[in-house]
């Protein structure tokens, strides 16, 4: 059995910042004065939370809190994508992909594919295509698309309280079981109120009024549809997002496993029930390329991604993966939809 230490607390951190910034990756409240509904929670008023907030977004700890879509369910075509190019051309291959409108994540990672992004479109527009023409704008050597075949869990959540093991285990909170079965048009005020929680909250008391009266409506009617979208698996969670590195996980590896696809029913929710997981999905093979388990792992160092991945292996018997660690991170954003952005990047690069 592997011997599991806790994990070191983020320094120049109180307890009270740890405490709310578990919090609030997890859950926040949907309210017409959230920061008094959190002061509640944690033991101050409400101007302290959002002083204490803008100094963790001053210190870049905080990226952005926000409502957080399933891109799939909201009718949007999307894939992890790896590319293989000539070493000395990936930084201008990732300045060419960081230019798609539907690139969130575009990572250089130690292995012959180098460069590894994910990429949305709307409903309306062919991926396969878009992907192609990436292709051919970064020169890259070779491309796999890797779309899900089945999500075992997506959610990142850090523990800054370092009162867990880094082996810690639970149950995922969102995966297939909670994806709608097919996505579904929105109506008009559904798409108001995705355009609007998708943008940074303010940090005022009062921030989702103003949304309210743009879009026309009551704070009680933007919260009621904010749930009814959760409810349906379209909204995963409005919470927060963190910097990983500022927030003391300096260390993030792909580990990628061979599956037999006859067992992947049992082993990718054991996989995805390791907490330090962010993200667990099947994919799809090629010839040069045998993983089809992928599995996102979010660490304070290098050899804490291998402790668990260490004890993912022991506990699944998966003997054939490997770990590909980031190098460096070219982009990190969230997909914004809804936005002219696509259509404009069509008319560039795909005009016949």
């Amino acid at each position: 059995m592997l011997e599991v230490t806790p994990r070191p607390q983020t320094p120049e951190l109180d307890q009270v910042d740890r405490r709310l910034l578990n919090g609030i990756q997890a859950d926040f409240p949907l309210a017409s004065r959230p920061f008094a509904a959190l002061g509640e929670r944690f033991g101050c008023d409400e101007q302290e939370v959002i002083k204490r907030l803008g100094a963790l977004k001053r210190r870049r700890i905080i990226r952005q809190i926000s409502a957080i879509f399933d891109t799939r369910s909201m009718g949007y075509r999307s894939s992890l994508v790896a590319m293989r190019v000539e070493p000395g051309r990936v930084e201008r291959a990732a300045r060419v992909i960081n230019t798609h409108p539907g690139v969130t994540h575009n990572y250089e990672r130690n292995h012959e594919f180098n460069l590894w992004f994910t990429v949305a479109v709307p409903p309306t527009m062919d991926l396969q295509r878009h992907v192609d023409r990436l292709h051919a704008l970064a020169g890259a050597l070779s491309t796999r698309i890797l779309q899900t075949i089945r999500l075992f869990k997506i959610a990142v959540q850090l523990d800054m309280t370092g009162e867990e093991s880094a082996t810690a285990q639970a149950e995922p909170l969102y995966g297939d079981h909670r994806r709608p079965k097919q996505p579904r048009e929105l109506d008009a005020v559904e798409v108001g109120v995705v355009r609007e929680l998708q943008e940074d909250l303010p940090l005022e008391p009062a921030p989702f009024a103003p949304m309210a009266e743009r879009l026309g409506i009551g704070e009680e009617e933007l919260f009621a549809r904010a749930r009814a979208l959760q409810d349906e698996g379209l909204l995963r969670r409005f919470a927060a997002i963190l910097y990983h590195r500022k927030a003391g996980f300096r260390a993030n590896a792909m580990g990628v496993w061979k599956v037999d696809p006859e067992a992947m029913d049992r082993i990718g929710p054991m996989v995805a029930s390791f907490k330090a997981v962010s993200h667990c999905y099947q994919r799809p093979i090629y010839a040069d390329w045998p993983y089809n388990l992928f599995s996102m792992i979010h660490g304070r160092s290098k050899d804490e991604c291998e402790e668990i991945i260490a004890a993912i292996a022991l506990a699944t018997g998966l003997t054939d993966y490997a770990a590909l660690y980031s190098t460096r991170e070219y982009k990190k954003t969230r997909v914004r939809y809804y936005t002219p952005e696509y259509e404009q990047w069509e008319a560039r690069h795909l005009s016949a």
